[in-house]
């Protein structure tokens, strides 16, 4: 027996019978338990809340980091300020001292 290629009626027609048999198949399908809708929408919304502050919680541990650095960043900047002035209050004891020996000498002279 040779392959006979379907005609277009015979193709439509299987076409007609399967969305036939989904409808069917669609309308034998119980309705969903209000009760069981309604938990799986408490869920939804409980997922959708944890997932809501887990994204709140990101973003405030970000900028708690981001302020943590600029600290950092301004503490260490205060330090090495610090260590300048010292080295600056230090020159200038030096020198005061060297200016009083120097005029120690011209005192004797």
């Amino acid at each position: 027996m040779a392959y006979k290629e379907p005609s277009f009626q015979d193709r439509a027609a299987l076409s007609a019978q399967a969305k036939e048999k989904a409808l069917e198949k669609l309308k034998s399908k119980p309705a969903v338990d209000p009760a069981v809708a309604a938990a799986r929408a408490a869920a939804r919304e409980a997922r959708e809340a944890k997932e809501i502050q887990r994204r709140a919680d990101k973003a405030a541990a970000i900028e708690q980091a981001r302020l943590d650095k600029i600290a950092k960043a301004e503490a260490e900047a205060a330090e090495a300020a610090a260590v300048i002035q010292r080295a600056e209050d230090e020159e200038i004891a030096k020198k005061a001292a060297r200016d009083a020996r120097y005029a120690a000498r011209k005192a004797k002279r």
